[in-house]
């Protein structure tokens, strides 16, 4: 599964209909974390001589998925699942998010 699938799959897992909806600027934090988590996860690392090429990756990342990920995060996902998810310290505890009630 590519990087890029990971992270969509993980916003699509916090997807769920709620009127107690996240604010824009929660959505855009999220992406950041998520897009942060998935290049953690493929063994990025934070040495100087990688710092602004992963530092352009993650924004190019993040600008490609930016408007559907904030329409699906401000419509369709509870405000206490952004939460959660912002707090997960890797991928697997963005998912458990989804199984929080």
């Amino acid at each position: 599964m590519t990087a890029m699938k990971r992270w969509i799959l993980g916003a699509v897992l916090l997807a769920a209909g709620c009127k107690n909806a996240p604010t824009e600027d929660q959505c855009k934090q999220l992406l950041d974390h998520l897009v942060d988590l998935e290049f953690k996860r493929a063994g990025a690392t934070s040495s100087d001589a990688v710092k602004a090429e992963l530092a352009k990756q993650k924004q190019a990342v993040a600008e490609a998925r930016m408007a559907d990920f904030l329409d699906a995060c401000v419509k369709r996902t509870a405000r206490a699942r952004v939460e959660c998810a912002l707090g997960a310290g890797d991928l697997e505890a963005v998912a458990r998010c989804d199984e929080t009630k």
